[in-house]
């Protein structure tokens, strides 16, 4: 299963784009440990949150914030692979 949500698509409509990805999350419950990829993501949200609050300028740790969420998308694509290979 092929996931993507672009920059125009969650710029021009961020309600579907929210809903994209909050169907894409319902996978966490199967994961082995859903807590050690969502909390450094949650972490890193909060933290550039934060940083953009005072000024507006680069966020250092957005290469880590985007390391974290693609590894969250990788185990979630897993899950759907698995599925599809069980299924048939």
């Amino acid at each position: 299963m092929n996931w993507f949500i672009g920059r125009t698509e969650a710029l021009s409509n961020p309600d579907a784009a929210r809903t994209k990805a909050l169907q894409r999350l319902r996978s966490l419950a199967e994961l082995d440990d859903p807590e050690s990829l969502v909390v450094p993501i949650l972490l890193d949200a909060i933290l550039m949150a934060e940083s953009y609050r005072g000024a507006r300028h680069q966020v250092s740790f957005l290469p880590e914030l985007t390391r974290d969420v693609d590894a969250l998308l990788r185990e979630l694509t897993i899950l759907d692979k698995t599925r599809e290979w069980e299924k048939g």
